[in-house]
């Protein structure tokens, strides 16, 4: 499944909303929050317009294509409640957004990365696809190499992560285990969940 490898303060500025973590994009967005390019646009965005930059902010935030947005939306209508909050927790349970909320990382791409390298294992077993969905018990450890420990040691004493309730963290033993299943409460994205519905429903 391909990702978005492009310039990421380019992505934060025209979304206007800190999508991407990376130092570098975070700078350029708090000293330039305006949409890119060598004019301010200034016509008012149109509904269609505003409900496509809740969507893109999904796809960016968690690093995935429009076909596997759209398998997860298909997934979260299929559930009861609520499709919009249905779609997030959804994307919260993908394995490498895990590993960044667990704090083994300080950006969901350099999660997926570590992953698709085989650096981590769940319960006990190497992993490599990043859209895993984990569930509750399932327990995430780095693979027993001395320059991994060292790597991913250097990042968690380097880097304050915020709090999740869902998954508990040992830094000491770089070890999660996920406590229970996220709720719509945990996303920490802010976007209009029901346009991004809205949307995907036409």
């Amino acid at each position: 499944m391909g990702h978005y490898t492009g310039a990421k303060a380019r992505i934060n500025r025209r979304l206007g909303a800190a999508v991407f973590e990376n130092a570098g994009a975070l700078r350029a967005f708090e000293k330039r929050n305006v949409p890119p390019g060598m004019h301010s646009r200034r016509k008012k965005p149109t509904i269609y317009g505003l409900a496509l930059t809740e969507k893109q902010k999904i796809k960016y935030y968690y690093g995935f294509r429009e076909r596997q947005l759209r398998k997860y939306f298909a997934e979260g209508r299929r559930r009861k409640g609520n499709t919009g909050e249905n779609l997030l927790v959804i994307c919260e349970c993908r394995l490498d957004n895990v590993v960044r909320r667990a704090g083994f990382t300080g950006t969901r791409p350099q999660a997926r990365q570590g992953i698709v390298h085989g650096h981590f294992q769940l319960n006990g077993r190497k992993v490599n696809k990043p859209s895993i969905m984990v569930r509750p018990g399932d327990v995430i450890t780095l693979r027993n190499r001395p320059n991994l420990q060292k790597a991913y040691r250097d990042i968690v004493d380097n880097h304050t992560s915020e709090t999740c309730d869902w998954i508990s963290f040992d830094d000491k033993e770089l070890r999660a285990v996920v406590t229970s299943l996220p709720t719509y409460a945990d996303v920490s994205l802010p976007v209009d969940v029901n346009q991004v519905v809205a949307f995907l429903s036409r």
